[in-house]
């Protein structure tokens, strides 16, 4: 090594394994730079990896992936599941963009490169990922184990235990493999069913109270009492999840909102078919079911039993939880087990968010909603209403039973007041969390509120949106005083999580530059409500130019994924513009090209960056009638896209077919150095786009510099009680 020296090494070793790629002249330079091009680059999933696809019966069809090693999975739209059957390791990503373009007709550079970066920093691919930042981090930072651990606590207030997968299987082996044979199975049913009678029978019997003679004792049973019941219930989801061959991720402990908790991250049961996921979810309530069955039978039995009032309390903290548990209203086990009964796996986010933002819109429009419109408006007032009354009924229940021995606990002493404290955390935990919730929503208004009210009187406001305006390729040729006089007109605007920004379809009405958040861009079916992922956009991406000045409705919808803050141009200040750089001769074009370039069907989802760049890796071309654009026989090296004129296909003399504005052919010879299989002539005057291999190329790498990681598109399901 040291006598040939790090280069000599290098080139040695490339000669000793030649790539495909190679022109074989054994220039080194030229050699790595094949090896390092990221168009050429094949992707390939890990043999471990695992896709599963789900198709549902109102059209909104997903497939989930799954990475068992690290245990993430990433919901896909069919469309990223088709992209990434094509990553086998066979086809550069050039070739799987190309292969795309073929079904769609969308040349989608950067939703194919997006997929890519994402699956290889989360280690989907065979590929090992190495995460530099993170290494530097840990190196500068070195800290132990136990101290981590005690870092991490102070930051989520929550302990993870890791080896949960390993503790529930073998209590599922030795213990509970026996209770999903079907006879136990029908025998424990019965049994549930049994003790709801039994428990009936004793509360008729008006014997047993819910305290006792003892009140520091008996609520110190209540406590352990809903522990045991929590650890039996989350027990129950994880024994389905190893029943059916899945990996519990973690179990563990956690303080939320001043609320103790359990949970169970057990999202590898995303991978469950529909029915083994509803099984799962009534898991824990069935659990406590059978247990409660117990409890409530030895009470009935043996009322004089001296734990049986003990059992009781037991079997009535059971019951309201099972009740509560059930109700499909709140994002609970019922919740989960009507998702996938109706096939609506996102039914609560769905509904919140076309309540929130798309049902006013609708019916703004006097667009009639469609049964599924209609069943996620209903769902999003039904769980309004119920948890409006669940307040109410929790108020007058705790008022009414126990509001008097609140008032004797309280005056018992020091362990009472301690017991109660204890007990108000517990229960109140989910008003506490509600709570919360809602102040911290508040504060978002208020403070997005005061920084609009602030963007007009301060000027560092103006002069960073001049700066992120300034930085778009489109405005490289606008004077430093436009621009501050545009900046003076811009405004901020905030968006919450899920809100569209701009809608499909809609008139186009400004343009926007992005301040702060993740925004995704989608085109939606209007026959099925899914809608297909195009692109992502973050800090400093522009979108909305283009429509305002082709005049046209919006082609596609741009949601914010996070809380975004975004600089808006109107369309008047936006004219204004327009009517001020009339003497500078290079604006004018440059907008006129980019928006002609996309009403070219292969180019009409990219935005205006994208498009700048396809300017500056491609050429317009003119050809007379008569003159042959690509000749069979000929090695060809360009795609072209036509923007007017007519031209006639050709094979060994005979006309095929004639295209005509809109089409586009030859983007094989964008792959392959192989000949042209047919004629294509002008019929009539003809312009078009080319663009060559190279350009391609290019366009493929800057798509990689340039690409986001989406930050929501790993799924998880914890149970958490």
């Amino acid at each position: 090594m040291t006598a040939l020296g790090l280069w000599g090494s290098l080139e040695q070793e490339i000669h000793r394994k030649p790539s495909p790629q190679a022109d074989g002249d054994g220039d080194l330079w030229g050699r790595l730079a094949g090896m390092v091009d990221t168009a050429e680059f094949r992707p390939r999933m890990a043999a471990d990896v695992e896709l599963k696809e789900f198709h549902l019966k109102w059209g909104n069809d997903y497939a989930m992936l799954a990475n068992p090693r690290d245990l993430l999975h990433y919901r896909l739209t069919p469309e990223e599941a088709e992209l990434v059957k094509l990553m086998d390791g066979t086809r550069t990503v050039k070739e799987i963009v190309l292969d795309r373009f073929q079904e769609s007709g969308d040349l989608g550079l950067t939703g194919v490169v997006e997929l890519v970066r994402q699956l290889h920093s989360d280690n989907f691919l065979d590929r090992r990922y190495t995460n530099t930042d993170t290494i530097v981090s840990r190196g500068l930072d070195p800290v132990s184990v136990r101290r981590a651990k005690a870092r991490e606590f102070a930051k989520t207030l929550s302990i993870e235990w890791k080896g949960a997968d390993r503790f529930v299987r073998w209590l599922y082996n030795r213990l509970f493999k026996v209770f999903f044979n079907r006879m136990v199975l029908v025998v424990t049913t019965v049994m549930a069913l049994g003790g709801v009678a039994f428990f009936v029978g004793v509360v008729r019997r008006h014997q047993f109270t819910l305290t006792g003679h003892s009140l520091a004792i008996g609520f110190l049973a209540l406590l352990i009492l809903e522990y045991l019941m929590v650890f039996i219930h989350e027990l129950g989801h994880a024994l389905v999840l190893v029943h059916h061959r899945r990996k519990i991720k973690a179990a563990g402990f956690m303080i939320y909102f001043g609320s103790p908790s359990f949970f169970i991250e057990a999202s590898d049961g995303l991978m469950l078919d529909r029915e083994a996921r509803m099984a799962q979810a009534f898991a824990g309530p069935y659990g406590q079911l059978i247990i409660a069955s117990i409890a409530s039978g030895i009470a009935f039995v043996f009322p004089h039993w001296v734990l049986s009032e003990t059992l009781y309390r037991y079997a009535v903290l059971n019951y309201l939880t099972v009740f509560m548990n059930l109700v499909p209203l709140l994002e609970l086990d019922g919740y989960y087990i009507l998702a996938d009964l109706i096939q609506v796996p996102d039914l609560r986010p769905r509904s919140l968010q076309f309540f929130h933002h798309d049902l006013w819109h609708g019916l703004r429009s006097r667009r009639r909603l469609t049964k599924q419109e209609v069943g996620l408006t209903l769902y999003a007032v039904l769980g309004f209403l119920f948890t409006v009354a669940s307040f109410y009924t929790a108020y007058f229940y705790w008022k009414t039973v126990f509001g008097g021995l609140i008032i004797r606990l309280w005056q018992g002493g020091l362990i009472t007041q301690i017991l109660l404290v204890a007990l108000a955390m517990l229960v109140a935990g989910p008003l506490v969390r509600g709570g919360i919730n809602f102040l911290r929503a508040l504060l978002r208004r208020i403070k997005a509120l005061g920084q609009r009210v602030r963007f007009r009187f301060e000027q560092k406001w103006r002069v960073e949106a001049a700066e992120m305006i300034d930085a778009l390729p489109l405005f490289d040729d606008v004077p430093v005083e436009i621009l501050n006089e545009l900046a003076g007109r811009v405004k901020l605007r905030t968006f919450s999580r899920g809100q569209p920004v701009v809608r499909q379809g809609d008139r186009a009405e400004s343009f926007y530059v992005i301040r702060r958040g993740t925004l995704q861009v989608v085109e939606e079916n209007p026959q099925t409500g899914g809608e297909r992922p195009l692109r992502l956009l973050g800090k400093g991406d522009s979108f909305g130019e283009l429509a305002l000045i082709q005049g046209a409705p919006r082609s596609v919808t741009v949601r914010a994924l996070d809380e975004a803050e975004l600089f808006e141009v109107d369309k008047g200040t936006f004219d204004q513009l327009l009517a001020d750089m009339v003497h500078v001769p290079e604006f004018a074009p440059s907008l006129q090209a980019v928006a002609e370039l996309r009403e070219l069907p292969p180019f009409a989802h990219l935005e205006s960056d994208e498009l700048l760049e396809l300017l500056e890796r491609g050429e317009w071309i003119l050809v007379r009638p008569g003159g042959h654009i690509v000749e069979q026989g000929q090695v060809g090296d360009a795609f072209y896209a036509v923007r007017s004129g007519q031209v006639d296909v050709t094979e060994n003399g005979e006309l095929v077919r004639t295209l005509g504005p809109g089409s586009h052919f030859g983007e094989i010879a964008l792959l392959l150095d192989v000949p042209r299989t047919a004629t294509v002539t002008a019929r009539t005057p003809v312009r078009a786009y080319r663009l060559d291999r190279v350009g391609f190329d290019r366009l493929v790498r800057d798509a990689f510099r340039k690409g986001m990681l989406n930050p929501y598109i790993s799924q998880d399901r914890t149970w958490q009680h």
